[in-house]
Formats: C-alpha cells, structure tokens, sequence
C-alpha cells in the first residue's frame, strides 16, 4: 500500500515507483497493462464494475462503500453535507427592531483613544515647518496641464546638458551566473570528460560557457578565477567601443507586407502534372521545338539524331541521323503553317529539312519552296521567310541573317560588342534583339541603329524570349536568376525573380495563355502566370503557380529546354536524363 500521503502525485508519472514506504524503499506501480477487451469483460463479469474507481494516491481500484455512494449522491444533489444538519431549523432573534436601552456590549473604551496620537502630531509639525519655510505655498490653484509642449533641438549644441541626458542609453546589465557557477553545483551541471574535450577544441566564441564548471569542498578551497582581468577588461571594451544610440522602433505587421496575390487556382488553366514522357534518344536532348499545329514535336540530341514524335501518343514517326559525335545545338519549325519545315543547327551548318509528315500537300508546297529559287534583288517580306543563327566565338561574325526564299545570308553587324548568347526577332515590329552575357540590345532593322540597351543586372544570361504582345521580356541567367522586362517602363528588370536553386537553361512565354515558365539544372520547371494589361498605368501581374519536377539531374545538368504548346497550356521540357516529358 502507498504511503506517501496527500502530495501531487505526477511528480511519479516518469519513475517506475509511486512512492516509498517507512523504511525508504521505493513502492513499485501496480502493473495496469488491461487493453479494451479486458475491461470491457470485467465490466460484463464483476457485478461492482460500476462502483470501482481508480485510486491514484494508492495505484489501486477502490470499491465505494455505501455511505461514500450516499456522500457522492448529496454533493451531486447539491445537499449538505452531514445528512443529520438541519438547514430549516428555527432561527433564533438575537437583535430586534426595539431600541433597547443599554447597549449589546457594555465594554468601556480604551484610554488610547483618548490620547492625542503621536504619529499625528509629527506629520502636523512637518506640514508647519514646511510652511514656515516656504516650501509649502497653501491657497495657491494648481498649475494646469495644458501647457504648451516643449521641444528641445537634441542636435543644436552636442556638449548641451539636456541634450546629454535625453539620449543617454543606460548599458545594458551582464548576464547573471546560474547554477554552473556555483563552487558546488549540482552533478547535472558538471561536464563530462568528453564535453571538456570539445570544449577545449571549439572556438572561444563558440563556447556557450567561458569557463568549466568545477566542484570544491567548501568555499574557502575555490582558487582564483584566472580570466578575471580579461573579463573586466572586455567589459570596459565593450562600453568604451559599442556606442549605443536611441532608434525608432515601427510596430510592423509582417502580414502587410507581403502583397496579395490571386490564390492559383483562380489562375487556371497552367501545366501541373506529367501526362507523357517520350524515350528514346541515347544522350542528352538539348533542343525541343512544338510546330504551329501542335501536332508534331521534334527533338534534338548530343547523339546527332533528330526525332520527330506525335504529341497525342509520344510515338516516334521520323529519325534523322545527322552524323554521330556532332550534337544538335538548336533546331526550330517555321512557324508559317502552310509548309513543314525544320532548321536545324549541326556545329556551324544550319540543315533545312522537310520532314514529311501530315499533309501531303503541305509537304509538296514544302518541297516546291525548297526546288524554287527568287533571283529578284528586291521584292516583298514575308513573314517566316527569315531566321537568325549565332555562330559563338566567331569574332566580330557572330550573328548572321537567312533569308530562305532567295538563298541568301548577311552578317548585320560589322562589329559585335562582347560574347553573343541568344538572339530573337520581335514578334510584331521590324526589332532584332541581341543579348550578350550581361546586355540584351535591341536594334531597329528598318532605320539600322541601336533602338534600345537592356540591363539584366546578372552575370551571364542563358536564354530570352519575349511576350506575344511584344512589350515585355524576360532574361534567364546563369545565376538562378530570372527578369522580366517592362521595355515601355525602362531599361533595368521590372522584376528579378530567384525560383531555381541552380543555373536557369531556358525560358519561354505561352502564345495564348499569360503564362511563363523557366527550366534550370534544380531539375525543376517554375510556372508563373504573368498577366499583361492594355492600361499601361496598370502594371504587370507575375504571380508563380506551379514548381514541375520529374526529370533526374545528370551530370550536374538538369532540364536543357522548354516550350510551351501553341494552343493548349501544356508545356514541353527536355533533360540531360535523355528524355522529354509533357505537362498538362
């Protein structure tokens, strides 16, 4: 039986006894290991289940006897709790409504209370003295409240006193020394011999003690703390050197700010899972391009091969071996719908191809265009008729301009200002953009000058590629970092955007949907919804909705490129993993 008498008992909930007995032995718990089933037998079996109950001071089920039944039974009823109290007794008048002649009590009054008081008489003598002196004035009105507040200029005079004593900052107090401190501590504070071991290898800064705590017998047996004058020299240190000064302190809600975006799902419709994956190419797939009906889906690889897949099925309907060891760095369809042409860039050769896929007719008007030649000197520009390669460290003819109904091809710039990463025509305008590592340059080819100079604010840009409606712009780099261009608001990023973990490859902008995306070596593809409005007062709205992930990182390189369907908001992305996977 437990004998600890009335204390709390959780402090025994972790030790495997619930007290001790008169002899100081430790008084096991009573083994309570009864599941549902047990109790639920018990309660069918022992007719006094329903008068047992669980004594927590003894650790055993105590059996109610009657009269504890009829106790619990009173309080429950809110009776007393002496069942032989009477609560309706007659009720004796001490006091009546008479006045009575002699008083109830007939005791006499203390002499005390007939003494002028001591303590009275000084705080009177106080108050006259202060009059007598003048420090007291008596009869004069309280100065009002409403004065005039009065400013002090705290910078007029820096030798002031007042200016002194308005912007004196106490210094702050040394920590008080716990129980680690003491000359005989408890053994929970005292190190082992490893944590000494530690201790004497970390940093003094690191050290979260600048001692170790030791034990001694008595107080007269504790030698001199050999790190005083150190301490106290510290101490001056950080008074004399740590100026401290008053600053205004703004009561801030985080939640403010952070702006307030559209949930994503009010952004609908944008990618958000694989829905295919096409295999088959044998080394990393560099390039993918969508044609203009959506339909068919070409791919190019360091193996030399390009593929030409059907979108709906990932079924591999043409191969295009174009000479092993020679990667495909970049190809592109024509986006003019009425024929079916690919450009495809093989080390410094750009291979035009017909395919020979879809319709038949569009595959004989393909091959009639490639057998015509135009000798006119001049004639009308069509659009699709020209495309833009860049042939890198090729001094100043980095960027060259085909035209492909005349056979014909230029270098546009007599001069090329720094390495040429990427190039892209304006989808509406006669603009050229050019963007070297640091600058993206936008020349007007009708008047032949620099329109415009382009800020990235990065260290190397990766890839560009502009809005349909052809006033925004954004620039990957190769330090995870993407901007958006609002080129009617100014030359610098209206906005850098840091998503990826690692260099960002590629970028693209959907046709139809406003929405963008970004590919980088994280293996992930970031989808954002970028919204351009026609009021130009209203700024752009870039909201990220969706981080893809799928494709394995290989050789420290992740997703190499990206683009988006022309109709559907579905995007295609192609890895150093060897495959291409589609998000829809």
């Amino acid at each position: 039986r437990n004998t600890v008498g009335n204390i709390p008992m959780q402090w025994y909930d972790d030790f495997p006894h619930i007290g001790y007995n008169l002899d100081g032995k430790p008084i096991a718990k009573p083994i309570r290991n009864k599941d549902e089933l047990d109790k639920f037998l018990n309660k069918m079996d022992n007719p006094e289940y329903w008068r047992t109950i669980f004594d927590k001071t003894t650790g055993r089920d105590h059996v109610l006897t009657q009269e504890e039944l009829t106790l619990i039974n009173r309080v429950q009823k809110g009776s007393f709790y002496d069942a032989s109290y009477d609560p309706y007794e007659p009720y004796v008048d001490f006091f009546t409504h008479e006045k009575m002649i002699h008083p109830v009590s007939n005791y006499p009054e203390h002499k005390r209370s007939f003494t002028p008081s001591l303590v009275e008489k000084r705080k009177v003598g106080k108050l006259v003295h202060a009059i007598k002196m003048g420090w007291l004035k008596v009869g004069q009105p309280k100065k009002e409240e409403d004065e005039e507040i009065k400013f002090y200029d705290l910078w007029a005079d820096s030798h002031s006193e007042l200016a002194r004593q308005k912007m004196h900052v106490p210094a702050p107090k040394m920590k008080l020394p716990g129980h680690e401190g003491s000359y005989n501590p408890a053994p929970e504070f005292l190190p082992t011999e490893e944590e000494i071991a530690q201790w004497k290898e970390d940093e003094p800064e690191d050290r979260k003690l600048d001692f170790v705590p030791q034990k001694h017998d008595a107080l007269r047996r504790v030698p001199q703390y050999p790190m005083f004058i150190q301490e106290r020299f510290a101490r001056c240190l950080d008074l004399y050197l740590c100026p401290r000064q008053r600053k205004m302190k703004f009561n801030v809600n985080p939640d403010d700010l952070i702006p307030e975006l559209p949930k994503p799902r009010d952004l609908r419709p944008f990618p958000t899972v694989q829905a295919l994956c096409y295999r088959g190419h044998q080394a990393m797939v560099r390039t993918i391009s969508v044609d203009a009906t959506g339909q068919w889906l070409a791919s190019g690889s360091d193996d030399g091969i390009v593929r030409v897949w059907e979108v709906s099925t990932a079924r591999c309907v043409r191969e295009v071996s174009l000479g092993k060891n020679q990667p495909i760095k970049c190809l592109a369809w024509c986006p003019n719908p009425s024929v079916c042409l690919l450009a495809i860039a093989v080390e410094s050769t750009v291979v035009i191809l017909n395919p020979y896929i879809g319709d038949r007719l569009v595959a004989t008007a393909t091959d009639n265009l490639l057998q015509s030649f135009e000798e006119e000197e001049e004639g009308g520009e069509e659009k699709s008729d020209y495309f833009a390669a860049v042939v890198p460290n090729n001094g100043n003819a980095q960027v060259f301009l085909h035209q492909l109904t005349k056979r014909r091809s230029q270098n546009p710039f007599s001069k090329c200002k720094g390495a040429v990463q990427s190039v892209l025509f304006h989808p509406n305008r006669p603009f050229f953009f050019v963007a070297t590592q640091r600058y993206v340059r936008v020349y007007n080819l009708v008047k032949q000058q620099l329109s415009k100079k382009l800020f990235s604010n990065s260290q190397w840009i990766s890839s560009l590629s502009i809005h349909p409606g052809g006033d925004n712009l954004i620039v990957g780099s190769y330090d995870c970092r993407l901007s958006w261009f609002d080129m009617d608001l100014s030359t610098k990023p209206y906005r850098t955007m840091r998503y990826h973990k690692r260099a960002i490859r590629a970028c693209c902008f959907h046709r139809k949907y406003p929405i963008f995306a970004s590919a980088g070596d994280d293996g992930s593809i970031v989808v954002s919804h970028g919204m351009v409005y026609s009021d130009l007062m209203q700024n752009p709205l870039i909201v990220p909705v969706k981080v893809l992930k799928g494709h394995k990182v290989e050789r420290n390189l992740g997703v190499l490129d990206c683009c988006f369907h022309p109709h559907q908001p579905w995007i295609f992305s192609s890895a150093a993993d060897n495959t291409i996977r589609l998000f829809s």
